[in-house]
């Protein structure tokens, strides 16, 4: 089984998928630092030397191999992911998925204390990163609600998280 994690950005999906991982012994993939391993660069980097419709591509390819894995997983989505090509369609079909949602409060706080390391928010000023982040999620959200479930994070930390997503599933 794959378990999917998606989300904004911020969302939670990193530790979330980290502390699941451990908990389930299924072996935890990164799907931004395995197209970075693969590519031996950043995320940022190929963006800026290929332009994201390479990226897009390479990260359809790269989540399609992940999917067709029989190994036990927690898959941690870029932002992203579920927006292009058919992706969340074929991640609901292949794994178990969990929007992670938060409020555009904590989404934006979270953010502003690691801003420079978000390409998307680093040249904004700190007061105008809640309205992206509104903005942006207003798009994204169409797709992420297509999840087979969702857990608000609010107030939660990543064991909350874990054990609620292990007792969805039943694991």
């Amino acid at each position: 089984m794959t378990i999917s994690l998606l989300g904004y950005m911020g969302s939670g999906k990193s530790h979330v998928s980290k502390n699941l991982s451990q908990k389930t012994n299924f072996r935890l993939i990164d799907l931004d630092e395995t197209i970075s391993k693969q590519h031996q660069q950043s995320i940022a980097e190929i963006f800026e030397n290929r332009g994201e419709i390479y990226f897009r591509k390479a990260e359809r390819r790269i989540l399609e191999e992940i999917l067709a894995s029989e190994d036990d997983a927690v898959l941690s989505l870029g932002g992203g992911t579920p927006v292009y090509y058919d992706n969340m369609n074929l991640i609901n079909e292949k794994s178990k998925s969990f929007f992670l949602r938060a409020s555009v409060g904590t989404l934006a706080s979270r953010l502003l204390l690691k801003k420079n390391t978000r390409p998307l928010i680093a040249k904004l000023d700190d007061s105008d990163v809640p309205e992206f982040v509104a903005k942006h999620l207003f798009e994204r959200n169409w797709y992420y609600s297509k999840a087979h479930y969702t857990i608000d994070t609010d107030s939660k930390n990543a064991n909350e998280i874990s054990d609620e997503i292990i007792k969805l599933l039943e694991i």
